[in-house]
């Protein structure tokens, strides 16, 4: 992980609030209920970026204030909301920071909608799945004549020196092997697939007594469409050795999920925004 380079430790916790720059809608019960070019963005340690909407661009009786009021560590007390609109509703899928600090007044008269509780989310006329758009949030891909080898005990999974390297923000290095260089039948497919919002679904393999000991992107977004259907191992759970030296799980790796988002179908996976 990298440091600030000064004297004086940092805060355990920093929250970073800028304007998204961008025109954002929300769906509701078939509605649009949100529409604004005056949105912020809340990014808090260990979690996916929160996009917060001014109270005034709400349309009118979609917010019902709710008894239930929670405390948030950091920005304070926080009530919560039922939405209401095309003859649905959703309990607690919105809150609003009701006594904030000073320091945090970006938030004032601002609310958040729950993601996965809401139709959608748009920029302009695309919808956005997974969480708001991170503009910090990038991936580079490159290619490599490093030697991978993955091993379980004596059995070799996989030998490469043509694998492909995933740089993601915030993450480790992944490794990436073409299909033709995996012992394939070593790989026996594993129940349930995950949702990556800047990669897409991916499903999974069981190695030997490793459980979801690999994964693959077989329809990879067009971003990222240089690892669709490649195949990248999970170091805990199996021996990954690049030029002979073993890899190791790396901490500070995960972030919050919230899962993946309500009504997202197949085809919007595999087609972000189309």
């Amino acid at each position: 992980m990298g440091r600030f380079l000064i004297p004086q430790p940092l805060p355990e916790r920093i929250l970073f609030a800028e304007p998204l720059r961008r025109r954002m809608r929300v769906k509701f019960g078939g509605a649009w209920i949100v529409d604004s070019e005056d949105v912020v963005l809340l990014h808090e340690p260990g979690r996916y970026p929160v996009a917060y909407f001014l109270l005034t661009d709400v349309a009118a009786d979609v917010l019902e204030q709710a008894e239930h009021t929670t405390r948030h560590r950091d920005l304070g007390a926080t009530s919560w909301y039922t939405v209401r609109a095309g003859g649905q509703s959703k309990q607690r899928a919105a809150w609003q920071h009701v006594d904030l600090p000073d320091h945090a007044e970006d938030l004032k008269g601002r609310i958040a909608f729950a993601w996965r509780a809401m139709d959608g989310f748009f920029e302009e006329d695309e919808r956005i799945v997974g969480h708001a758009a991170d503009a910090y949030h990038r991936i580079d891909i490159r290619s490599t004549s490093r030697h991978l080898v993955v091993r379980v005990g004596d059995q070799v999974v996989a030998d490469s020196k043509r694998p492909l390297v995933l740089y993601e923000s915030g993450f480790a290095p992944r490794w990436y092997v073409p299909r033709d260089d995996v012992d394939e039948a070593a790989l026996t497919k594993a129940e349930g697939q995950t949702f990556c919002p800047y990669k897409g679904l991916a499903s999974y393999y069981d190695i030997g007594g490793g459980k979801r000991a690999a994964w693959s992107y077989e329809d990879a977004w067009d971003e990222v469409r240089r690892v669709s259907g490649m195949v990248s191992f999970e170091p805990d759970e199996v021996e990954v050795f690049l030029d002979g030296v073993r890899l190791r799980l790396e901490p500070g790796q995960n972030v919050v999920s919230h899962g993946v988002d309500r009504n997202l179908d197949l085809d919007e996976t595999r087609a972000p925004g189309k």
